[in-house]
């Protein structure tokens, strides 16, 4: 099936960007993306299953993470940790990652390898379950169990994303857990409850194929239809049902952790990546945090002087986005008094909107980002990939630019009122450790 080519052009001061790409489907279900890149001899291929940790089922969470490490395991023509040798004998690099929303496999290698890297794809997508086994499972298990207590439970602030969390959704809801999983979950999972969540998840009519790079497009795609074409069509389960989180507070969570000085966070529910405020959100964002210039920086940073840093970012979720701010304090101050400092701020936000100059800054800032990442093969190949799982729609790498460009500054300060409400905020204050820890680490809060 083809269907229509996508194209756009961007305007920069120096140069004009335009990335023309194609979008195709097998009968199997597989979406392929194909980008023609003849600038450099590589070719980038990203493989996108849609599903996260948000597709987890209560008592079975951390699964998608677990796959993450699982599926560099071999599958049944790649003996285990082949993957990894053969891709970088070739010259390239690889890696995945898990998020609420989905998983992606990524490698980069020289175009004329691309047999190499769709063979692999193809394999453990077609081919992987006959290839588990308990010893692999426990193995994996034990390297994400590590990985919880190394980059969580014994990293200092590494507790506060999944207090936020907990706290921020209500029970049952598919965002409120950590897409690392917890301990207890791990611990549970059988071989025939991961084998499952696999045939559930990770067919070829959940997935997104993104080529990018040194390639002939006729040629790439008999290829891959020659790799992937005979892997067998699943049933996509049903999605969870992800409503807009209700009964918020703008109670405060303390969070007690060995660390020398307190952290605030503050989130907020924003808009999702799906939405057509998105950007928006994304340069509220900006203006409060986007930079040394920002708000926030400059006034608790340089001017009075009580945080030594602050950052502002929004994640970009399919189904509900948020809009965080993280501050942390100097030697001395209290997190009371760096919360009511990101008070203050944010409050004159709301009463003294954002100038036109701060709104030029934010759509800079956002725009030579968004070029940062579409510079490389790789990148664009991960922003089509995200475009098209999470928005359903491809061609946002080609119209980000110009919808970044069109946010006026009426558009943010509507965003703003609406998102930054103190009623609908969660605020967790990480603060050094004066007694033991209580039983939230290393448990299902």
């Amino acid at each position: 099936m083809r269907w229509p080519v996508h194209s756009a052009t961007v305007t920069t001061p120096s140069r004009a960007i335009r990335f023309p790409f194609e979008t195709r489907e097998l009968d199997n279900g597989l979406k392929v993306i194909l980008q023609p890149d003849h600038s450099s001899p590589v070719v980038a291929v990203h493989v996108m299953y849609h599903v996260g940790s948000k597709n987890e089922s209560p008592g079975g969470t951390g699964f998608a993470h677990l796959f993450e490490h699982l599926l560099f395991q071999g599958s049944e023509h790649v003996a285990e940790a082949e993957h990894f040798r053969l891709i970088q004998e070739a010259g390239g690099t690889l890696n995945g990652s898990t998020w609420f929303d989905r998983t992606n496999y990524f490698e980069t290698l020289p175009s004329h390898r691309l047999d190499l890297a769709l063979w692999l794809e193809s394999d453990r997508m077609g081919w992987f379950l006959p290839s588990i086994s308990q010893a692999k499972l426990d193995n994996q298990r034990d390297v994400v169990k590590n990985e919880r207590r190394q980059s969580y439970e014994n990293r200092p602030y590494g507790m506060a994303t999944e207090t936020v969390l907990h706290n921020a959704f209500p029970a049952g809801h598919p965002y409120r857990h950590p897409t690392i999983g917890y301990m207890k979950d791990l611990d549970s999972a059988t071989l025939e409850d991961v084998s499952q969540f696999f045939r559930s998840w990770y067919g070829p009519e959940n997935a997104v194929l993104v080529l990018c790079g040194d390639f002939e497009t006729e040629d790439a795609m008999r290829r891959v239809d020659r790799f992937f074409g005979e892997i067998a069509r699943g049933e996509i389960p049903p999605r969870p049902v992800v409503d807009p989180p209700a009964g918020r507070s703008s109670a405060v969570v303390r969070l007690e952790d060995s660390v020398s000085v307190p952290r605030v966070y503050m989130t907020y529910h924003a808009p999702s990546f799906r939405s057509d405020e998105y950007e928006a959100s994304a340069l509220v964002a900006s203006v409060l945090a986007g930079g040394r210039s920002s708000r926030l920086y400059q006034e608790l940073v340089y001017e009075r002087q009580i945080a030594a840093d602050v950052h502002a970012f929004v994640w970009p979720l399919e189904c509900t986005g948020m809009l965080w701010v993280v501050a942390t304090a100097r030697p001395e101050v209290s997190a009371e008094t760096l919360r009511s400092g990101l008070d203050e701020t944010i409050e004159r936000l709301l009463d003294r909107p954002a100038s036109e100059d701060e709104v030029s800054g934010a759509r800079r800032r956002a725009r030579r980002q968004l070029l940062l990442q579409l510079e490389s093969v790789r990148g664009r190949a991960g922003a089509l990939a995200h475009a098209a799982v999470l928005r359903g729609e491809p061609e946002y790498l080609n119209d980000a630019f110009d919808r970044y460009g069109a946010v006026r500054a009426r558009d943010m300060q509507d965003l703003a009122a609406e998102v930054l409400r103190p009623d609908g905020r969660t605020v967790v204050d990480v603060v050094p450790r004066e007694s033991e820890p209580d039983s939230l680490s290393g448990s299902r809060p």
